[in-house]
């Protein structure tokens, strides 16, 4: 009996071992050298989750193999796919979080979808963001004085430009923020040793040091990941 008991534990014992090295080789640290499955995220639990609807149930006439797949399909307004179920559904662009291309993530905001350069419990990215301005235009404005009387409204109009603005994004809760030196200090929060010591520097530090801070948290706080 003494012996079968002891059998029994060294066999529970290895499934033990087993089954924490198979958990151990099916997540990884989320560093530069991540790969994200290739597909496309819903939401940011997929994205969590690494489990993005992969290529081959997106309903498409684009070939799989093309560089520009995600590009081309993401130009709709309305992506179809089959779930796992097998049934199809739709979804509009604009509810769409992103998609991985080989391995990189690209988020969606403003309309375009843009790069994470920076990956981490912190993640950091930039968008070309298109901004709308209204311009008045007074037609009279440089004529003389004898035209005080008949004076008319002034022309509006609306002009777009874009520009460059850097964002973060929180890896634990998803919200993204831009980037600037007071929600760096938010983001670091999470860490109160390191957001402290930042606290503590001068305005201007602050601002000079952000990506600093971002890079020691990443470094203190890893976040691991599924593997496909």
């Amino acid at each position: 009996m003494y012996r079968l008991v002891i059998n029994m534990i060294g066999i529970i014992l290895l499934i033990s071992t087993v089954l924490y090295s198979q958990n151990e080789e099916n997540i990884a640290e989320f560093t530069p050298d991540f790969k994200f499955t290739e597909g496309i995220f819903f939401d940011f639990a997929q994205v969590r989750n690494n489990n993005p609807i992969p290529k081959a149930r997106i309903l498409t006439a684009i070939d799989f193999n093309d560089s520009e797949f995600f590009k081309d399909v993401l130009d709709k307004d309305v992506i179809y796919y089959y779930d796992e179920y097998g049934m199809r559904n739709e979804v509009k662009k604009d509810n769409i979080w992103g998609y991985s291309r080989n391995g990189v993530l690209y988020i969606q905001l403003k309309d375009g979808f843009h790069r994470i350069t920076i990956v981490g419990g912190i993640c950091h990215f930039v968008a070309f963001i298109k901004i709308y301005e209204t311009r008045y235009y007074d037609p009279y404005f440089y004529r003389s004085y004898y035209y005080d009387y008949f004076h008319y409204p002034s022309r509006r109009s609306t002009y777009a430009k874009t520009e460059l603005r850097q964002y973060m994004l929180d890896f634990e809760s998803g919200k993204i923020m831009e980037y600037n030196y007071s929600n760096v200090g938010l983001a670091l929060m999470r860490d109160a040793e390191l957001h402290d010591e930042y606290i503590k520097l001068s305005r201007r530090k602050r601002k000079q040091l952000k990506f600093m801070y971002i890079r020691k948290f990443n470094k203190r706080n890893p976040v691991y990941l599924p593997v496909k």
